[in-house]
């Protein structure tokens, strides 16, 4: 991580189960994304993602010594697997750097439909993962906000007055132990 401006290195990272902006055409909803064919990958597919997930900035002549071709086949496979929705190249900011003081991990009970809920969740800015799951809890969101205050009116004014949510327990972050995206390819 750079310190100095709170930019973690570029780190491949899969696409997550939230909604995303609608203005960026490469910044799909992952209803699109699960509704387009899936991709096959090959070997050679992996060993790029495994690289790129351990340096999001690789170049491609780099990667293509490292697998065994051309840098134009590199570049052609890593734009298939973004269109594909199977990965993307982002910068990982660390939230405490760039003003963002308060983290915290919201579990939430519905009665009704969980998908209508989650949806109307995924469009709070503040909210930077929703994922629908079984267990004691039927959506569990990360919200990152820029103090406690911010922190208690979203929780109040924008989360708890969803209609369907039954129920709301917040956990804050104290301090994040481990967070990696590297977990390689199967």
């Amino acid at each position: 991580m750079d310190a100095a401006n709170g930019v973690r290195r570029n780190e491949t990272m899969p696409r997550r189960v939230t909604q995303q902006p609608a203005a960026s055409p490469s910044k799909r909803r992952s209803q699109d994304v699960a509704i387009a064919a899936p991709l096959t990958l090959d070997d050679v597919d992996r060993k790029i993602i495994g690289v790129l997930q351990g340096d999001g900035r690789c170049p491609y002549g780099t990667i293509a010594e490292q697998v065994g071709l051309s840098e134009a086949a590199v570049r052609r496979r890593v734009q298939r697997l973004r269109e594909a929705g199977i990965m993307d190249i982002v910068a990982v900011t660390d939230p405490l750097q760039l003003g963002f003081t308060r983290e915290a991990l919201v579990g939430i009970r519905v009665q009704g439909d969980v998908r209508l809920v989650a949806d109307k969740i995924a469009s709070i800015d503040e909210a930077n993962y929703v994922v629908l799951c079984a267990g004691s809890f039927d959506i569990l969101a990360e919200l990152v906000t820029a103090d406690d205050d911010s922190l208690l009116h979203l929780l109040n004014d924008s989360i708890r007055s969803i209609p369907g949510i039954t129920e709301v327990e917040t956990f804050i972050y104290l301090k994040l132990a481990k967070q990696t995206f590297n977990w390689g390819t199967r």
